[in-house]
């Protein structure tokens, strides 16, 4: 790793099944461009990939090396040891030779890039999974400059170029829509919470990371039972609203309970959208069914 400019992890599809020790699932944010990426190089969907904020990182290549990247697009180039420079672009296979160096610009929209190279990057498994959990500081640590990323054997076929699905457009300027399915806690809230929810559009605070992003508006929602809420278990996309009424959205690193009521839960779909929102970013609420 040559350079990075902001953060990079591994993730996989995380260590479920270890939530009785209080311990999440983490994994990709974005679990569908995570498994596009693995798709592409003809990876098993247990393989590892680099996960990248805004892109921003230069590898270099050792050997011969199938990759690809998704997720929230970059300018790319890979330069050659001689010195030619050859452009490229995300969603694309790419094939490195040794000496080859893989330079991911800063993204031009969305936040976290997927790279993926053919056998998965294959750094040491913790507790089965080589996904780096950001709240419980567990797994194979933060990537950093001078790393040397082991590729490994997940590799059991070439992708069907015909089933590379292209990534889906994200609107112009306008706010990302994320479809909800209300539950279990929206009794919790006054009558008018659906419209509260749907009816204006929310911006993305900075404080949003791996655990959760966390949402402003003009109208707060507003609760009908003012109790205190027994702690109790919460799943990935849950909608939890703390006292100020303003949704946090729970990404792959929240907490396995929670003591705020949930109003609903996002569709998967959806929490990939959730996952590539940067600070700022404007998105509405849509009731799902």
């Amino acid at each position: 790793m040559l350079e990075i400019g902001f953060a990079a992890s591994t993730q996989d599809l995380g260590r479920p099944g270890f939530s009785e020790a209080g311990l999440g699932a983490a994994g990709a944010a974005d679990r569908g461009a995570a498994a596009l990426a693995n798709r592409m190089v003809g990876n098993r969907p247990t393989a590892a990939v680099l996960e990248a904020v805004l892109g921003s990182v230069t590898l270099q290549s050792d050997a011969h090396v199938v990759a690809a990247l998704t997720g929230a697009p970059c300018p790319v180039t890979v330069e050659r040891p001689d010195g030619r420079v050859r452009g490229a672009t995300s969603h694309e296979v790419l094939l490195l030779a040794p000496g080859d160096v893989l330079r991911v610009g800063t993204a031009t929209s969305g936040l976290r890039t997927y790279l993926a190279v053919r056998g998965g990057v294959a750094v040491e498994p913790v507790l089965g999974s080589r996904s780096w959990d950001s709240l419980a500081r567990l797994g194979p640590p933060p990537v950093q400059q001078g790393d040397v990323l082991p590729v490994g054997a997940e590799a059991d076929s070439w992708p069907v170029v015909d089933a590379v699905a292209p990534p889906a457009p994200r609107p112009l300027g306008g706010p990302v829509v994320l479809d909800v399915l209300t539950g279990p806690r929206d009794d919790w809230f006054t009558d008018d919470w659906r419209t509260t929810l749907t009816g204006q559009t929310w911006a993305t605070l900075p404080d949003s990371d791996r655990v959760g992003v966390r949402t402003t508006a003009a109208e707060p929602l507003r609760r009908r039972t003012t109790g205190e809420l027994p702690s109790e278990g919460v799943e990935t996309g849950s909608l939890q609203v703390p006292p100020e009424g303003h949704p946090v959205v729970f990404l792959a690193d929240h907490p396995v309970t929670g003591g705020y009521p949930v109003v609903g839960v996002l569709t998967p779909r959806s929490v990939d959208l959730a996952a590539q929102l940067r600070p700022g970013d404007p998105l509405r609420f849509r009731l799902a069914g």
